[in-house]
């Protein structure tokens, strides 16, 4: 992994951030208001400036992109470089990054232990392209998405007996709903919708961690932690 020395905490990417943010208030404190289209702009280059910064404090070589996905807005891939030259590519989405940096709650750590996780297997990853039919899709689906989530969800709560596979739900359509049969009372399943875990999987997410999180929330509603 190639560390800088240069910047060594998050509080270093919190004051750049918060600088960032200055210059521009200044910038544009005395200029006619800003439309819409030009205030999701500032954010989209503020949040992507963000990164950058937030990944240079783990690593050397970092380069971004803005991809408008039509189903989510602004998503931003991040491309790390390590001393293989061997490239790691992640994305994150919008609404998530600015949370991340609003509650200074640890963007650049948040954000470096995906890559951190790309990097055990060597050799570099770029993100999976995304399906171009309805055959593809299913195929990711069928081969890829559906055999990770049950068996981390199974792995994750071994020996428990769980539940897991798709569902379909009459609002969200097509799921993958995870579970435990033992809780015969109130909520006992999470559902997340395929496109959500598909996205995810594409960007070089791990889509089971959205189940997961799910289900610990269950048994935290049920007291079985």
């Amino acid at each position: 992994m190639i560390m800088n020395n240069k910047l060594t905490s998050d509080e270093a990417t919190n004051e750049e951030i918060t600088h960032e943010a200055e210059l521009n208030e200044e910038a544009t404190g005395t200029e006619e208001p800003l439309t819409e289209e030009e205030k999701m702009a500032a954010l989209v280059n503020a949040v992507h400036h963000n990164g950058i910064v937030a990944l240079k404090m783990h690593f050397q070589e970092v380069q971004g992109q803005v991809m408008n996905l039509e189903a989510y807005g602004p998503t931003f891939v991040f491309h790390v470089m390590d001393e293989a030259k061997d490239v790691y590519s992640c994305g994150f989405f919008l609404r998530e990054l600015v949370a991340r940096f609003q509650t200074n709650n640890s963007p650049s750590v948040w954000m470096a232990s995906f890559f951190i996780d790309l990097m055990k297997v060597k050799g570099g990853k770029a993100l999976l392209p995304p399906p171009t039919s309805e055959e593809e899709a299913k195929a990711m689906i069928d081969n890829i998405l559906v055999p990770h989530c049950i068996a981390a969800v199974q792995e994750e709560f071994a020996p428990e007996q769980v539940h897991a596979g798709l569902a379909w739900n009459e609002v969200h359509g097509p799921v993958f709903e995870a579970g435990f049969p033992a809780v015969t009372e109130g909520n006992n399943v999470c559902a997340i919708p395929l496109h959500l875990l598909l996205i995810h999987l594409q960007l070089n997410r791990d889509p089971s961690e959205l189940l997961l999180q799910g289900m610990y929330n269950i048994r935290k509603e049920h007291g079985m932690e």
